[in-house]
This record gives structure tokens, sequence and C-alpha cells, in this order.
């Protein structure tokens, strides 16, 4: 009987994550990625989603596939590969019988005032914004058309376990106040700001995939409301640590002129209006069909606390 779960993309934060959750549930878990990522009790696979056989070949036999690929934070890499990916995948799980599971970001909105639900139009402000509006499209097209039972799971900025190669929760606040340096943070410290908790975002997307009435739907992970300041987000870090909240925040300009030596920096900076007005995202829809309560703020931090000291 085929019962494989395919994670595309493997080795980030969601990806860790969520075969983690598998895992625990004694589920086979199949991990894809360029360079061969492992994690015990796993089946790894070398694959290049821009690579249209290569995708098939990987998705091959599975019942669920989770798209949780990153690429570096580059507009013009975005533009070419993404769309790319979303096809091979779609096609792959097509061919494969297998329903599709696409981890989404909250880019295609754009600054929105007030709530982002999942009835939000999109209206992207940024080239990144752009890219994801067109692969969230792509799916949701198939989906419309009957041509794949997939779901999108879409998720705020996400901090938890796992999330440390591009969390900026994770390498400005974390990071720094774990090696008693001052936390930093984007442009403004008392604006609002909701954080997706890894956890809650695994374990959601093995919800959507075991529930068949869920399929074929834009589904907000659940993430703890109302959210939090960037000062009041340092604030509850450094107090678990047992360390002064000191931080510096960083203006836009800051961020430009450290983008003249960074590409990464410099990509970032069109995403600026995250920070600099309030980010409120909303996961009632998921919350009330499913029944469940979000992981709260200090209950997260320590358990990324904990995770960061007995991880390293």
């Amino acid at each position: 009987m085929r019962n494989v779960n395919t994670i595309l993309g493997a080795g980030g934060a969601i990806g860790n994550a969520l075969t983690i959750e598998l895992s625990t549930r004694d589920k086979e878990v199949r991990l894809v990625s360029r360079r061969g990522f492992e994690l015990p009790g796993t089946r790894s696979v070398r694959a290049d989603l821009t690579n249209l056989s290569e995708t098939i070949e990987a998705v091959k036999g599975s019942k669920t596939v989770f798209l949780c690929a990153g690429l570096p934070y580059d507009h013009k890499i975005w533009e070419e590969t993404w769309p790319r990916i979303m096809k091979h995948s779609i096609e792959a799980c097509k061919r494969a019988g297998a329903k599709l599971i696409f981890f989404d970001n909250v880019y295609m909105y754009g600054r929105v005032i007030g709530k982002m639900t999942e009835k939000t139009p999109y209206y992207p402000c940024s080239r990144k914004g752009e890219v994801r509006a067109e692969v969230a499209r792509m799916l949701a097209n198939e989906m419309k058309t009957g041509g794949i039972r997939a779901s999108i799971a879409r998720a705020a900025d996400v901090y938890g376990p796992y999330a440390t190669k591009t969390s900026l929760p994770y390498l400005m606040v974390f990071r720094n106040l774990l090696k008693g340096k001052k936390a930093q943070w984007l442009v403004n410290a008392r604006t609002m700001h909701t954080f997706s908790y890894t956890i809650d975002c695994a374990k959601a997307m093995l919800l959507l995939a075991e529930n068949e009435a869920s399929f074929n739907q834009v589904w907000h992970m659940p993430t703890s409301n109302p959210g939090v300041s960037g000062e009041m987000f340092i604030e509850m870090v450094a107090r678990e640590l047992s360390v002064k909240s000191n931080y510096l925040v960083l203006k836009k300009w800051m961020v430009a002129l450290g983008g003249i030596f960074d590409m990464t920096i410099r990509e970032s900076y069109e995403m600026l209006y995250q920070n600099e007005y309030d980010y409120e995202f909303d996961s009632t829809k998921f919350e009330k069909y499913f029944n469940i309560e979000p992981t709260s703020y200090s209950l997260g931090i320590a358990e990324t606390i904990n995770f960061l000291k007995t991880s390293q």
C-alpha cells in the first residue's frame, strides 16, 4: 500500500519539524533535496526540483507530498526557479496520484491594513511577493480545475525549534542574547507582529494531510493572537534567559547601507514594510475547524531556548 510521506526541499525549519512529527507517529518519510539531506529513520533522495524527471522520480509511490522548498534570498533566482519548482511538483503529484501540501508565506498579500485572512486579496508590493503570488495562483488554478488534490498551508514569519538558518527572530534576537550581545530588530520595535511557531505549523500540516475535506483550500497555520511588538518579543526572550533586554533598532537607512555590501541584506530591504507597519496574521479558520489553540509566545520562546541549548 502506498503510504510514503515525501518532503520536497528537506533540511529547512518546517521540513525538519515536519520530519520529526511524522517520525514520532511511525510514518514512512522520504526526504528530497539536492544535497541528499539526511535525518535518522528516514530515506534520503537526491533530486533537483527544477528538473522534471528527477522530481517525478522522487515523488513516485508517495501518498502525500509536502513542498517546503527554500531558495536563496534573491528575487532573480525566485523569478526563474519558483514557477519551475511549482510546475514540476504539481506534475509529479499528478503522475503519482499524490496529495500536495504547499507551505507558503504571506508575501503575496503585500501591505495589509488590518488582519490577513485566507480571503485577503493578493496585492504584492515587492518583487518576491509577485513571485509568491504567481506560484500560489498556479496551484490554486490546478485545485479549481480538479487537476490535483492540494492545500496551501500559509504561515506568518516563523520562529521556534529548527528555525535557525533564515529566521530573523533567531538571527537577531535568540542568537545575539545567547551570546551576550544586544538583540536587534528591524525598523520599528513597537509595531505589532504575529509569528507562527514551527511545531504548530508542522502539526497543522499533518492535520491537513489526514483530513480529506480540508483539501483544495488555503489555510492559515495556527498562530497566537494578538501579536507582539519587537520590544515585547525581545523582553520575553531576555526574561527566559535571565539577561537584560538590551536591543538595537536597525533603521531603513542602516539596512540600505548594509545592502551595499551584502546581497541578502539588500534583498531584505523591499520587505521592510512588514516591520514598519503592524503585521496581523489571523488563523481563526484553522483554529475553529480543528478546534485547537496555538502555542503562546511565552511557551514557544521557552521551548525554542531549550531546543537551542540542547542542540548545540
